[in-house]
């Protein structure tokens, strides 16, 4: 059985150009789509010329033009989304609809991975405003996906690692410090913590195998299922001293909301879930879902401790 052909959408985005690589490690046909009104972006052309020097098919395709969409479709096997939600949320799911569109009408798609790659949107359903809405319009991508009877495969992907170990698990943080960290409540709470780079060729690992397929796919490798507190304690172990220590409450946290535009609380609030609530580990993954290190026991997934490593 050969491989699938892909198609990537948000290519030249964070966790987008990390999924073209994988899937040209994992030896795929792989097509990257890109917009013909990229005008003068030069980091992004020249990120799809290297994508192009190492075996990918560029296809021009935009989303004001539904045609294009569907002959790009048309190409592939499988399509993988991942264009980015955070700044814009209104046109990300209208993006995401109108490639739907594309592949019922294409038809010919034998897997759609929509863009997720977070917290399990289906789960969500108790969220806070205003950091609801991006679980609420996943959630409408989902549903236009089963009603128009598209094979998917969804990609719980948790906490990227770059997001929340690079800062010691706080907000507005990407660097750790060699002096002090505010602990989230008592911050005994897990979450699960993955590398970029594996969230790809773990998605990549999905589109060819049938258990997969109509399920959620939770990435949730053991070792890193994690609290904010021991992941300050794998630190301080790397940089040989203690750091300085002091807390926040829930309720102090969601105060300082107050006053930040729409986009710093959807953040804030998706954080008070994953570190006070632990909405992350607080459900046993059911028959509708599988757990992606144990499906691929042979990817050496990147461990918090190693990862960590890099800041040094």
């Amino acid at each position: 059985m050969g491989k699938s052909k892909v198609l990537v959408v948000g290519g030249t985005g964070y966790i987008g150009k990390r999924i073209v690589k994988a899937s040209l490690a994992l030896g795929h046909e792989t097509h990257v789509l890109h917009r013909p009104e990229i005008g003068v972006e030069i980091e992004k052309v020249q990120m799809l010329l290297s994508f192009k020097a190492q075996g990918a098919h560029l296809v021009q395709g935009s989303f004001s033009d539904h045609q294009s969409l569907v002959d790009a479709v048309k190409r592939v096997d499988v399509v993988i989304c991942a264009i980015s939600g955070v700044h814009i949320r209104s046109h990300h799911i209208l993006l995401q609809l109108k490639l739907v569109d594309a592949i019922k009408e294409a038809g010919n798609i034998k897997c759609f991975l929509p863009s997720e790659f977070g917290m399990d949107p289906a789960r969500m359903d108790h969220a806070m405003e205003p950091g609801r809405v991006t679980f609420d319009e996943k959630m409408v991508v989902r549903k236009a996906i089963q009603n128009a009877g598209i094979p998917f495969t969804y990609i719980s992907a948790n906490c990227f690692a770059g997001y929340f170990l690079g800062g010691l698990c706080q907000i507005g943080r990407i660097t750790p410090s060699r002096e002090s960290v505010v602990l989230l409540g008592d911050a005994n709470v897990k979450a699960i913590y993955v590398d970029e780079d594996d969230i790809a060729i773990y998605t990549i690992k999905t589109i060819d195998d049938p258990r997969t397929l109509n399920k959620t796919v939770y990435l949730r490798p053991p070792e890193n299922i994690l609290s904010q507190r021991e992941v300050v304690r794998i630190w301080e172990k790397h940089i040989g001293k203690e750091l300085k220590k002091s807390t926040i409450s829930a309720e102090d946290f969601l105060a300082t909301m107050k006053g930040l535009d729409y986009e710093q609380q959807v953040g804030l609030t998706h954080y008070y879930h994953v570190c006070y609530e632990g909405c992350l580990t607080n459900f046993e993954i059911g028959e509708d879902g599988v757990e992606a290190s144990e499906l691929y026991p042979e990817i050496k997934y990147t461990r918090v401790d190693e990862y960590l490593k890099r800041y040094l």
